[in-house]
């Protein structure tokens, strides 16, 4: 494949509009864009650099994503890539966003498969124009059947299977699965894969995560409906530490734990307010998609030999390691 960036950028006039993150040119891990910088990569300079575009399902400073971009700046900045970050929770947006950077000619796609169906055309299309794209964070069940090279993530139904025995040794009874968007395939999953190993009791609920007071309101209000609740597991940080107002609001025995981490999520577990969370390690999410355009731009490397996905998680964050995770989360890498 021709690895020669076209001269022209991503169109940003439309993408202001779409994207839920205004597009980035990332040269650095200050997210500052800036086309002169120098790099220890290959392929520093302006005309010869390599040109990919990140398109996620993410919300605007949801911080689970900032780290997502942190770890995608980082190995452009390493491989001297010049980089787009983009992203939309809307599925029609998310596509659009992936159909002008066909339409711009960039030399790599990194993107989500939150809602697979909506990308399969815009994945069609890039593989039409020889741009080779590659799955991250959402998706593991989906990307080979979509046509993306590679995949990096974690596999929610193990993550869910793990937490659900993790709460089988805490002696839990009766579990609450928060799911903040409906549809999402990776939530899903995990709230199933915690139902087929938790000895208990799970059920799922359903709330709009675009609205947190709500989100309080509606756990709270299930918390006073059924106190034999004794757990809840949210697929999130933020939504976590939501969780643990909307338990004391109901005056609930239930505990709270979580899938995802932040820097206030780990000195929640590090109080004991939050039992454990998972962290399936967005900043490594980001910069190997990111990193594995320009192997494979460069020097012809699929990851998992194009069949398997490289697994970032899950790996867990509790009171007696949340310590030595602390300073990287301050920094916003984990």
């Amino acid at each position: 494949m021709n690895t020669r960036p076209p001269s022209r950028r991503l169109p940003r006039r439309r993408l202001a509009a779409l994207a839920a993150a205004a597009g980035l040119l990332a040269t650095g891990c200050s997210g500052a864009a800036d086309d002169s910088a120098d790099s220890d990569g290959a392929g520093t300079s302006g005309a010869g650099r390599i040109r990919v575009t990140m398109v996620t399902h993410g919300d605007e400073g949801d911080a689970f994503w900032d780290r997502v971009r942190k770890g995608a700046e980082a190995a452009a900045a390493k491989d001297g890539i010049e980089l787009t970050y983009v992203s939309d929770p809307d599925p029609a947006g998310q596509a659009e966003l992936v159909r002008e950077a066909v339409r711009d000619g960039v030399d790599g796609i990194a993107l989500t498969l939150a809602k697979p169906a909506a990308m399969k055309g815009p994945v069609n299309e890039a593989r039409a124009a020889d741009i080779p794209v590659v799955g991250l964070n959402s998706g593991i069940d989906a990307w080979r059947s979509a046509g993306l090279l590679e995949f990096f993530g974690q596999d929610e139904s193990v993550a869910g299977r793990a937490v659900g025995d993790k709460l089988d040794e805490l002696e839990a009874e009766h579990a609450l699965c928060v799911v903040h968007e409906r549809g999402n395939v990776a939530l899903e999953a995990r709230c199933a894969g915690v139902k087929k190993t938790f000895g208990g009791t799970t059920e799922n609920l359903y709330v709009d995560g675009t609205d947190m007071r709500a989100v309080s309101g509606i756990i709270a209000a299930r918390l006073r409906q059924d106190p034999d609740i004794d757990q809840v597991v949210t697929n999130g940080a933020d939504f976590a530490l939501t969780a643990v107002e909307a338990v004391a609001e109901a005056d609930s025995a239930a505990d709270v734990a979580t899938f995802d981490l932040n820097e206030d999520l780990v000195d929640a577990v590090r109080g004991g307010n939050v039992q454990f969370a998972v962290d399936q390690q967005p900043y490594l999410q980001g910069y190997l998609a990111v990193d594995a355009l320009w192997l494979y731009r460069t020097n012809g490397n699929v990851s998992g030999g194009g069949v398997a996905p490289v697994l970032t998680g899950p790996a867990f964050v509790t009171r007696s390691n949340a310590a030595s995770v602390a300073g990287f989360a301050a920094d916003g890498t984990r």
